[in-house]
């Protein structure tokens, strides 16, 4: 019993992860059209731009944590020595992305600072 509701446990935290990182492309796809939209009006501003990829960044980073979160409950439900190599392996790929993510985040919120 146990072992269904981690189960279905992780796939929920999988699931709510595709959730998250689909719904940070579609602010970042609708917002990316709008800014393409003012380039008729003039408006146009490459700090909206930056802005986009923070934000989308920062979807990004939480739909891999979630991910992580689930692949730790799917180990612990079959902790074989391969299965503990597998999730070794994408946690340091995920947490390289997220390192490398968050700086780039950092370095776009303060472009965007330095612009105002």
């Amino acid at each position: 019993m146990l072992t269904t509701f981690l189960n279905t446990l992780a796939t929920i935290i999988s699931v709510t992860s595709l959730l998250i990182v689909t719904y940070g492309a579609l602010i970042g796809i609708i917002s990316f059209l709008i800014n393409e939209f003012k380039r008729f009006t003039g408006k146009y501003s490459t700090t909206n731009i930056r802005k986009l990829r923070a934000t989308f960044g920062t979807y990004l980073l939480l739909g891999l944590e979630f991910l992580i979160a689930s692949d730790i409950l799917k180990t612990v439900l079959e902790p074989t020595l391969n299965e503990l190599a597998i999730l070794g392996g994408i946690v340091v790929l995920r947490t390289i992305l997220s390192v490398f993510l968050n700086r780039e985040i950092k370095d776009l919120e303060a472009e965007s600072e330095k612009d105002q």
